[in-house]
């Protein structure tokens, strides 16, 4: 027999298990120094994780916990309800009963296309309009979360500084006045405004030495119901081009004068054309905007125009057509908002390389602001729909009207006849006077095809096609562009006229005087 050697039965089993510090004696079990310390590092590690717990994670506890109580409370309450009101002998369950079993079987139809055949179609109506409502919000919630938006401008309203003339029918007109004075002007020029603009815009960055170089006096005038125009209650084209033969008057402008006009400010200047034509010299246009709708446009005319404009742009012309009272609620989330927006967004524009390099330079912007304010003095949409629906309604005329052609006393083919032979009374119709047209190549709010559709029904138009600019960026802020344009217009510079009429009256004889600048 192998001899059994080593101690008690206690320290065999010590030795088949890892050492612990724990020993066990017969007298009970003893705790070494090592237990001690390990006891002490694990309260140690307690107290510093107590110590770390911050405010916000209680918080969370907090908010987590009650939260939980509140599922709980309104668990607990729809079982109330559903146990008490919602059985099938409840007073509520007998009323409703018959109304929600005809629009579930009027519904019917639904699980034909959008949902299974064993489903309601009100309770799955309910969840997807649930779906939707939730979605929405998320939606704004990002939106109004979007850190990357740059800050927006609030709209400021200055104080009234302009020069107001008094119409006949009553109402004010505000205009500007600059250039040379009118008694020493050789050519005056009368600027109507285009959408969403005012007096102060005129020739953006136009100096006031250019238009002394050639004689010039530039007026700008609000629109009725623009800036500091009082609005006009039945206001047309007819009624557009009146009230600027009430301006020129006002003024002093006793001969023929220019009409300048920018984008969907030319509809006015068509106006003049067809209703005053006798005080009109000629035209000058950038950019001109025609009705969008005109019937004697071909197809591929009409689809070259709008194929160039985003969709919301088509949705501001369909609405004006036919639904116009809806822009007001769109307007009043642009521009009427009291807030300043990006142009491009703010008149659904899609702009050219050029313009949008202009646009974002601090004096385009600065200019952009101060005329917006001013358009949208009175805070009101009814101008504005008024405009955006006489842009695209019937104008009460056509640009063939423009055109010029002979027209007899008399109807019938023995009139015609006798014009043929100059035999009978004939005058020409139309618009006499030169038409000058700026079209930029690079145009997408007013496209290129728009002023092709103009000069193939005037063919008489003077075109001055313009490669690479765009809607803004020739008519804007360009000392080389406008020198260019008043030199197609008026040829050589030729300063102020200094020839004033002098009235002495000494025996009903009237001397001229010629008076020499010093």
């Amino acid at each position: 027999m192998t001899e059994v050697t080593g101690g008690s039965w206690t320290e065999e089993l010590a030795s088949l298990v890892e050492e612990t510090g724990i020993r066990y004696t017969l007298d009970g079990i003893e705790s070494t120094p090592k237990v001690e310390s390990r006891v002490s590092e694990f309260s140690a590690v307690d107290r510093s994780d107590e110590e770390s717990e911050s405010l916000k994670d209680q918080l969370k506890g907090f908010v987590k916990a009650w939260g939980e109580l509140l599922l709980g409370l309104a668990r607990g309450c729809w079982d109330i309800v559903r146990q008490n009101l919602l059985t099938e002998e409840s007073y509520i369950v007998r009323k409703v009963r018959g109304p929600m079993a005809n629009a579930s079987r009027r519904l019917r139809f639904l699980n034909d296309y959008f949902l299974p055949e064993d489903k309601d179609p009100i309770q799955a109506w309910q969840v997807i309009f649930f779906v939707f409502t939730l979605a929405l919000a998320v939606i704004y919630v990002t939106t109004e979360r979007d850190t990357s938006v740059p800050l927006v401008k609030k709209v400021y309203i200055h104080p009234p500084s302009a020069s107001r003339i008094l119409l006949p029918d009553g109402r004010h007109m505000a205009y500007c006045d600059r250039g040379v004075p009118a008694r020493r002007a050789r050519f005056s020029l009368i600027a109507p405004h285009s959408f969403l603009s005012s007096r102060l815009a005129g020739i953006p960055g136009v100096k006031v030495s250019l238009l002394e170089e050639f004689g010039v006096r530039l007026v700008t005038y609000d629109l009725p119901g623009f800036g500091e125009s009082d609005p006009h209650p039945e206001r047309n084209l007819n009624s557009s081009a009146q009230d600027m033969l009430f301006l020129a008057n006002a003024v002093g402008i006793i001969d023929k004068f220019w009409v300048l006009a920018y984008s969907s400010g030319a509809i006015h200047a068509w106006a003049a054309l067809r209703y005053i034509p006798n005080r009109i010299a000629g035209a000058a246009l950038f950019a001109p905007m025609i009705n969008p709708y005109e019937r004697s446009m071909t197809k591929e005319e009409k689809y070259t125009i709008w194929e160039n404009w985003v969709k919301r742009r088509k949705l501001m012309y369909f609405l004006a057509r036919r639904f116009p009272y809806f822009l007001s609620y769109f307007y009043h989330q642009s521009f009427l908002s009291g807030k300043h927006g990006q142009i491009e967004k703010t008149l659904c524009l899609s702009l050219g390389k050029r313009d949008k390099a202009l646009i974002e330079e601090p004096i385009f912007e600065e200019f952009w602001h101060r005329d917006v304010e001013e358009s949208i003095r009175q805070g009101n949409a009814k101008p504005y729909i008024e405009e955006a629906v006489l842009q695209v309604s019937n104008w009460g005329f056509s640009l063939v009207d423009l055109r010029v052609r002979r027209r007899c006393e008399g109807n019938g083919f023995l009139s015609w006849l006798m014009s043929i032979y100059s035999q009978g009374k004939c005058e020409l119709a139309g618009f006499l006077g030169p038409i000058h047209i700026w079209q930029g190549a690079d145009d997408k709010v007013v496209p290129p095809s728009m002023t092709d559709y103009i000069a193939r029904i005037l063919p008489g138009v003077n075109l001055h096609k313009l490669s690479d600019e765009g809607h803004f960026s020739y008519f804007f802020f360009c000392e080389e562009c406008h020198r260019q344009v008043f030199s197609t217009l008026f040829e050589t510079p030729q300063g102020p006229d200094n020839t004033v009429v002098i009235d002495h009256t000494i025996g009903g004889i009237e001397e001229v005087s010629e008076i020499a600048n010093e």
